[in-house]
Formats: structure tokens, C-alpha cells, sequence
């Protein structure tokens, strides 16, 4: 594991969320009050981008269906059985750093060489 910078604190709306690339996963970035919280970005539900959805009191709601998931677990309390996975937050001169598994950061050149094949 490793903390990979992923965007500028700045680049976080106040509500809702903004979505990110990092290796194969699209991530959710929220700003919970001064925290700030990464969650995977596809509702295990239907798909939907968790980083439409709205906050309210640490849950992401889906914006297809509302199921909620909280930022801190990623647990739903609507569907016990639905998750989403979570990412450990850092900042650091305003820069937000998420600690994501290295071997999973690969050169996008490299998957769009693989892509043409």
C-alpha cells in the first residue's frame, strides 16, 4: 500500500462529491464536514456513481435508488448485505492522498496498448 495523490482539496464540492481514477477503481472523494472521505465511486446495487449521490450526516446516498452507505464503513443501513469498499484519506499541503494498493497503479499508456490488442 501506498499514498497516491488524487486531487487538490480545492477540487471537492462542499456537497456531493467528485470522482476519480486511481489504477482500475473509480473512486468518490467527499467533503464531510472537515474530513474528508474516498469510497468506491459504483453502487453494488445497480452501478450507479455514489459521487452524484447527496450527504447527509456521514452517508452517501445512491442517486438511482437511495440506498445509503456510510462514509467511515461503507456499510448500507437500508441493505445490511450491500457494501462499498473505503479508502484511507490523507492531506497534505491542501493535496488529498489516498492510500491505495501499489501494485494496482498502473501506467494508463500500458492499458491502452492492452486495450488495442
Amino acid at each position: 500500500m501506498g499514498f497516491h495523490r488524487i486531487a487538490a482539496a480545492s477540487e471537492i464540492p462542499s456537497q456531493g462529491g467528485l470522482k476519480v481514477r486511481l489504477g482500475r477503481d473509480e473512486i468518490a472523494i467527499f467533503r464531510d464536514g472537515g474530513e474528508y472521505r474516498a469510497i468506491n465511486d459504483l453502487c453494488p446495487h445497480r452501478g450507479a456513481p455514489l459521487s452524484e449521490g447527496f450527504l447527509e450526516q456521514g452517508r452517501v446516498f445512491c442517486p438511482w435508488h437511495c440506498f445509503d452507505f456510510s462514509l467511515c464503513t461503507g456499510e448500507s443501513s437500508i441493505a445490511p448485505h450491500l457494501r462499498v469498499a473505503t479508502y484511507v484519506v490523507e492531506v497534505r499541503d491542501n493535496q488529498i492522498y489516498l492510500d491505495y494498493p501499489d501494485e494496482l497503479v498502473c501506467d494508463n499508456s500500458a492499458e491502452e496498448a492492452i486495450d488495442e490488442l
